[in-house]
């Protein structure tokens, strides 16, 4: 099943502002909330539809991705933001607790009962994936090693002092209009509440150490150079079990010895005889994969494309496949030998060796097309 417009789902129009965005996804939030249905799936459905189309256009450097190759630019991610199908009630609260304020929970993180407590969110991981044409036009599984930060064995945490485990410390200021009371995070934790008592060697202070991780990752057929894809939860780890960063996959083509890609489409320049091109000959080309046999019309001329359809490259979106284009070029050899020579020339004598003035005519038309 496709899957539906994140723009739909918060009924809001492609060039809405963050507010707008922010705004439309707390009104859906709101009125989908578990508080408010219980035992409600369908209501529970619609609130998890809204808290990953808010989680992707609330996120500029997401929402480009998506406005630019729509779902598939999360392909390969699993969970919250990767895709949306794993995605749990915790997720959207350690995430978006904050957007609702006092509306639910007592006061406190949304959801939450009141314990106000800050979930902190890892680091995000970037790595350069490098993948050859047959990988692009084919789709690939990768499995790449990456180094990141995961929550040490043999750390001892305790209850911050300072919070009392709350996440947040309050302030009374007098002011002309009385006291006023204010909350902040707590400076010593960082609002997760607790504290490293014990850390091992190698460990950093926020109880984390660098392990080498092997990731597997699905790239969809179509992508291309530049392009980045998403998978939500597999970078850093956080602090005091959090929610993990993501992993930002930048895709780089290899360059392929034989086929240019131009979007969707493959080019391919296929240098040919003069006699083939007045006789007309089939020839092999190579492929992505293997090789295709063409055939060459007689009397074919030097810059003409033939077209093999749906050969080139799957677009990213599904939206159907490119084509294979073979730009001919007649080969015109720069010494000839003394018998060669004298071949040409009776050739040359003959009237159907001559150009004409209707091709003459028509490359000046094609030109003017090109131009107008």
């Amino acid at each position: 099943m496709s899957k539906k417009d994140y723009y739909q789902t918060l009924n809001i129009s492609k060039n809405a502002s963050e507010g707008e965005i922010k705004k439309a996804y707390r009104k859906l939030a709101l009125k989908y909330h578990p508080d408010k249905n219980p035992g409600n799936s369908a209501a529970e459905q619609s609130f998890k539809e809204a808290a990953e189309a808010y989680e992707i256009l609330s996120n500029p450097q997401k929402r480009q991705q998506y406005d630019q190759f729509g779902h598939a630019a999360f392909e390969g991610g699993q969970g919250f933001g990767g895709g949306g199908g794993g995605m749990s009630m915790d997720d959207i609260f350690d995430h978006f607790g904050d957007i609702f304020g006092s509306s639910f929970g007592g006061g406190g993180g949304f959801g939450r009962g009141g314990s106000g407590r800050r979930v902190r969110k890892g680091s995000n991981l970037r790595v350069k994936l490098r993948l050859s044409l047959e990988d692009i036009v084919n789709g690939v599984q990768k499995k790449i090693k990456v180094n990141k930060l995961v929550a040490a064995s043999g750390v001892e945490f305790s209850t911050c002092s300072t919070c009392n485990g709350t996440g947040q410390v309050t302030r009374v200021t007098n002011t002309i209009l009385g006291a006023m009371q204010t909350a902040s995070t707590c400076p010593n934790c960082k609002g997760s509440g607790q504290i490293i008592s014990k850390r091992p060697a190698g460990v950093d202070a926020s109880g984390l150490e660098k392990k080498e991780t092997i990731i597997e990752i699905e790239i969809p057929a179509g992508v291309e150079e530049g392009m980045q894809l998403s998978m939500q939860g597999k970078g850093n780890e956080a602090p005091g079990g959090g929610v993990a960063g993501d992993l930002i996959i930048a895709i780089e083509e290899i360059e392929h010895e034989h086929l240019v890609r131009n979007g969707t489409d493959l080019l391919y320049q296929l240098g040919i005889s003069f006699s083939d091109a007045a006789i007309g000959k089939t020839i092999e080309i190579p492929m992505v994969s293997g090789k295709a046999k063409i055939k060459i019309p007689p009397g074919t001329q030097s810059g003409k494309n033939l077209r093999l359809r749906s050969k080139g490259i799957p677009d990213v979106n599904g939206y159907g496949r490119g084509d294979m284009i073979v730009n001919i070029q007649v080969f015109t050899p720069q010494k000839i030998s003394k018998e060669e020579k004298e071949l040409l020339l009776k050739l040359n004598e003959s009237d159907n060796f001559k150009p004409k003035p209707n091709q003459t005519k028509n490359f000046f038309d094609r030109m003017k097309n090109r131009f107008a």
